[in-house]
């Protein structure tokens, strides 16, 4: 009889394929050749219980759930028992090199899955504590995932939007709202929805030959549907927002059109430059331009692309023109970074389409694991002492007398 975690799955997880069992074929394919090595010597010699501590060494949002049902269902498989000790829950923070599971079960069954384990654990964690880290920034803000264009193939889309689910329910924990949903289909169960969202690409909009055609060519389609309107094809952004918003003007007054702004780094959005884009910041935000900024930062309130002085712009311009209710989606490079300095500057953001909680610096994803018992008895590579289960004891013991 198969043991595992007994906690309640994160919606998507129980049918991700990234957690469908392998054949052993397969898994002897993708593993390193040295733990299937060590699985015939064990074999050979005799097999013994061991224990399994898993961390990552820079601190992280935990989000074991698909390396969990991985395990599980390969487990079953094999019929082979095995226990799991979650020592930091979904969505918990957790330290620098921190253990955050411990497995327990037979080293012949154990020995060829570690590296298939370890790699639906790193990045999972890394990009939760990113996807994280923006959606409280931005608390009032609603986040979509938008990270699909920017994978490695679906294993890593499911992992990436697992992760962004997992980091928006931490954010909610904490008062933001969050990651609601995701452009795509087919991850959309992460978070408890049906379908992706998302309106129109700028290749509609180069059909259409005109922003104002692609809208009313959209909502033909797609009456029932809120129109989002991208406005930044043709260079005038506000131009355009305003035109879209006059030819719908019942649409926009009951608060059913969204303006998103994607302006690329190559310019500034139209009515802007360096001059104007400070000034715009300044009265809403002289605070935010008063303490030092690197250059990127300085870039992200008052430079080109989407900037806190082009969203402050554009909601200026929708509200002189009485389209007060029309809401502005951001998307183009929201980072952990980008979404800070937006919080300071107060930027008037009703939803961020991102795929930047994807890690940057793939090197902090690399998840480690170690034996650290046989039969019971404590034993690990000099250095590692610190993920020993007595270890922990006595520092729980010492944190809580």
């Amino acid at each position: 009889m198969t043991q595992s975690f007994s906690g309640v799955a994160a919606p998507g997880v129980t049918t991700a394929q990234a957690a469908t069992a392998l054949s052993d074929s397969e898994i002897r394919a993708r593993t390193d050749s040295y733990f299937n090595r060590t699985r015939q010597i064990v074999s050979h010699f005799g097999d013994c219980e061991v224990t399994y501590a898993f961390f990552l060494r820079c601190p992280v949002i935990s989000a074991p759930g698909i390396m969990l049902e991985w395990l599980k269902n390969v487990m079953a498989a094999r019929n082979c028992a095995y226990t799991v000790d979650v020592l930091h829950p979904e969505g918990e923070w957790v330290g620098a090199g921190e253990p955050l599971v411990y497995i327990t079960g037979s080293f012949l069954h154990l020995a060829d899955l570690e590296t298939l384990l370890l790699q639906k654990l790193g990045s999972a964690c890394v990009a939760a504590l990113r996807a994280y880290q923006m959606a409280l920034s931005l608390p009032h803000t609603r986040f979509l995932a938008m990270d699909a264009r920017h994978c490695a193939g679906y294993e890593m889309q499911e992992l990436m939007a697992y992760a962004a689910s997992i980091g928006g329910r931490a954010a909610q924990k904490d008062g933001a709202v969050g990651f609601v949903g995701t452009a795509n289909d087919a991850v959309a169960s992460f978070f408890g929805t049906a379908e992706g969202a998302g309106t129109m690409p700028h290749a509609l909009i180069g059909y259409a030959g005109s922003t104002v055609r692609a809208a009313e060519m959209f909502h033909e389609t797609f009456p029932n549907t809120d129109l989002v309107v991208l406005v930044d094809y043709f260079g005038q952004e506000t131009t355009d927002a305003l035109a879209v918003c006059r030819r719908f003007e019942d649409l926009a007054r009951a608060g059913r059109i969204a303006v998103r702004l994607d302006t690329h780094g190559g310019r500034f959005m139209e009515g802007l430059n360096p001059q104007e884009s400070y000034a715009v910041v300044n009265r809403h935000a002289p605070e935010a331009l008063r303490r030092y900024r690197s250059d990127r930062e300085l870039r992200y309130l008052i430079g080109t692309g989407v900037s806190a002085a082009s969203i402050w712009k554009m909601r200026e311009t929708l509200d002189e023109a009485g389209f007060n209710k029309v809401r502005i989606i951001a998307s183009s490079g929201f980072g952990v970074t980008k979404c800070a300095c937006m919080a300071d500057a107060h930027a008037p953001i009703d939803v961020v389409g991102t795929g930047s909680f994807i890690p940057e610096i793939w090197n902090e994803t690399y998840a480690t694991a170690d034996i650290i018992s046989y039969n019971g008895v404590e034993r690990v590579k000099i250095g590692r002492e610190f993920l020993f289960v007595s270890a922990r004891n006595r520092k729980d013991s010492k944190e809580n007398p």
